[in-house]
């Protein structure tokens, strides 16, 4: 039995991005790429972070996670004041390659959110009709 052809997608060059077999990741006009950060055990949104491409570059080399802080416009190597260093144990990419996903293992899980939490992921925003702005869903 063999699998079906994945989808042939509209053009040649977007066949070129999403099937190409090299890692050449796009970054914004700002120099940046999305990244999330997952835990590599449970699979739990840790949190959301911006890449550039030598915060990039360091955490392939080095194997930790490092970030570009825009308000501080610098490096940010996560965990390195307060120990909550991140491990990288996989990177991927999305199919356009603008995105990054990264699992990973955390020394000091409960200082992950600079709010004392295990993730920065801990509000539960209700679904339903109604404005945009609206209460949390209470904690769990």
């Amino acid at each position: 039995m063999t699998e079906p052809a994945a989808p042939q997608p509209a053009n040649a060059s977007l066949l070129s991005l999403e099937e190409r077999t090299t890692f050449a990741p796009r970054f914004d006009a700002d120099g940046l790429i999305p990244c999330i950060a997952l835990d590599a055990t449970s699979g739990a949104i840790l949190m959301f972070a911006w890449m550039n491409s030598e915060s990039l570059r360091l955490t392939l080399e080095t194997g930790f996670a490092t970030y570009w802080s825009r308000s501080r416009k610098s490096l940010w190597k996560k965990g390195e004041t307060s120990g909550a260093l991140q491990r990288v144990v996989e990177l991927r990419t999305d199919c356009d390659q603008d995105a990054i996903a990264i699992r990973v293992e955390v020394a000091r899980p409960e200082d992950t959110c600079h709010t004392g939490r295990t993730t920065c992921f801990y509000r539960s925003v209700p679904l339903g009709p109604g404005p945009i702005e609206r209460e949390f869903e209470p904690f769990a």
